[in-house]
């Protein structure tokens, strides 16, 4: 698939697993409408943003090293090795922040939940992601 460019978007993630966005579901969201949301990792956001310069990057970061050690030890599904493992990925991720247009604190669930909507919502107001909607409002005025 890859060979194909099928893919989006598609990186190896902890040396092992490799994953991807297929390209078809961009394309079957821009024909129902919607927008398509992607959870994926700074090797996947760089090649979006590169393809899709106007596409929105939300980077998401927990309040400290120390509480995203808590969560994933809370989970009880990896091992010791693979928690040290997720850590330095992530302190390694936090420098790519600059990257991304917008950043979230998920210090609190429904806070950080509402943030996403309102960055979902404001990008859908861009005026040049709506020129064809406000070239016919302005026929309506007689003008163009």
């Amino acid at each position: 698939m890859a060979a194909q460019d099928e893919f989006l978007e598609y990186a190896q993630v902890f040396g092992k697993h490799w994953y991807g966005t297929p390209r078809k579901w961009l394309d079957e969201a821009r024909r129902a409408g919607r927008d398509l949301v992607l959870e994926i990792d700074v090797q996947g956001a760089r090649q979006v943003k590169e393809k899709l310069p106007q596409s929105v990057a939300i980077f998401i970061v927990p309040p400290s090293r120390e509480i995203l050690e808590q969560r994933l030890r809370a989970r009880g599904q990896d091992s010791d090795e693979a928690i040290a493992r997720r850590l330095e990925r992530a302190r390694q991720e936090m420098a790519s922040s600059a990257d991304y247009d917008f950043l979230v604190v998920n210090d609190d669930l429904e806070r950080a939940g509402n943030e996403v909507r309102s960055i979902v919502i404001a990008a859908r107001s861009r005026r040049a992601d709506n020129e064809e909607r406000l070239r016919k409002i302005l026929e309506t005025f007689g003008g163009s």
